[in-house]
């Protein structure tokens, strides 16, 4: 093989010319900031928080929508960059919406339960705001375990809900596709919530990087081509500090997430209790839009769409979102066509 001396030369020289530059670039930067779009808080209960999105003018649906994300991960990523906030655009396209805050849990939090999230903290941001908005329901939206959790809200007090959207949410847990599935068969969650009591982030988030360990390496690569481009850079920036915001899980509902859901499936078994009370999805009888990724590589398709044939809901559509599950909340498509299409469908039913 000929190597060209000047050619490497050269290239030296340019990589260490936008290296300089990438330099000046992070100290002109500094700190970045995340979820930018204006909100107030308007509820609260315990460390968990319900933010209301202010608007400039009157919302096409008047019928407010309350959103949930994960609680691994912060809601942030929904209104991660002016040019890529699911929040942002789903305002402009009409809807009134409002978020939820699951906050930062610490020891004295691990005997909050499943029941806690789910009938307390949800069900009490649900009627606040049927009693603020003197409407008996809302519109519903859950994206990933935000959506699991929704779901079982849904099947639990359908009355309080004009819709449900729910958003590369794991329903089935029996594929066997997925690796961190299997993995979950096998781990001692006993062991781990007596013993630590709150599940770091961290330690989830790891097993999610093993499910495609060339991610963490393969961003890196691009990134001198970005270093001199203050945008793409901020943007990167955004990205990173919100992947390392990594809140603490409560144990006990951890627990009951992992066995009950995980590991033995009842849910799609119709062999679920929350509070005593059995979930029977056929009791889920709300209009109901289901968006998937097609290369998402954490969340399996099946285990998303074959909630499907399971639930009472007559009005229900799948949408399958083309690319991957981080996509859905900050991918170009995403803000062109999964959030109007969105919107437009929550409106119909408004």
């Amino acid at each position: 093989m000929n190597f060209n001396t000047a050619d490497i030369a050269q290239e030296m020289v340019s990589t260490n010319e936008k290296i300089q530059r990438g330099y000046e670039v992070l100290n002109e930067i500094g700190d970045v900031e995340v979820g930018m779009t204006p909100k107030e808080l308007v509820w609260s209960c315990d460390k968990i928080k319900m933010y209301h999105y202010k608007r400039d003018t009157p919302p096409t649906c008047k019928i407010p929508v309350l959103v949930s994300f994960a609680m691994l991960n912060r809601h942030d990523v929904l209104d991660l960059q002016p040019d890529r906030s699911l929040m942002k655009k789903l305002l402009e396209e009409g809807l009134d919406i409002y978020i939820m805050d699951w906050g930062y849990h610490d020891r004295s939090d691990r005997y909050l339960t499943m029941e806690d999230y789910i009938d307390v903290y949800m069900n009490g941001a649900v009627d606040f705001l049927r009693k603020r908005h003197k409407t008996k329901k809302i519109h519903k939206m859950g994206i990933c375990q935000g959506g699991t959790f929704s779901m079982i809200y849904a099947s639990l007090y359908p009355e309080k809900l004009q819709s449900l959207t729910t958003y590369v949410a794991p329903y089935d847990f029996s594929t066997t596709k997925c690796m961190l599935y299997k993995w979950t068969k096998y781990i001692d969650v006993d062991a781990m919530v007596d013993n630590m009591g709150t599940i770091p982030g961290e330690m989830i988030d790891s097993a999610f990087g093993m499910l495609k360990p060339s991610m963490n390496v393969s961003k890196y690569f691009g990134l001198v081509d970005s270093l001199d481009d203050k945008p793409k850079m901020e943007n990167f920036l955004r990205r990173e500090k919100w992947k390392s915001d990594l809140p603490a899980i409560p144990g006990e509902m951890y627990r009951k997430y992992i066995k009950d859901l995980f590991r033995d499936n009842k849910l799609i078994k119709g062999e679920f209790e929350l509070g005593g009370r059995k979930v029977d999805l056929k009791n889920m009888t709300v209009p109901f839009l289901n968006v998937y990724a097609t290369e998402d590589n954490i969340i399996p398709n099946e285990s998303t769409k074959n909630i499907m044939n399971l639930i009472g809901s007559k009005d229900k559509q799948v949408y399958a979102f083309p690319g991957g599950h981080i996509g859905v909340f900050v991918g170009g498509k995403s803000q062109k066509e999964l959030a109007p299409a969105v919107a437009e469908w929550v409106i119909e039913r408004c």
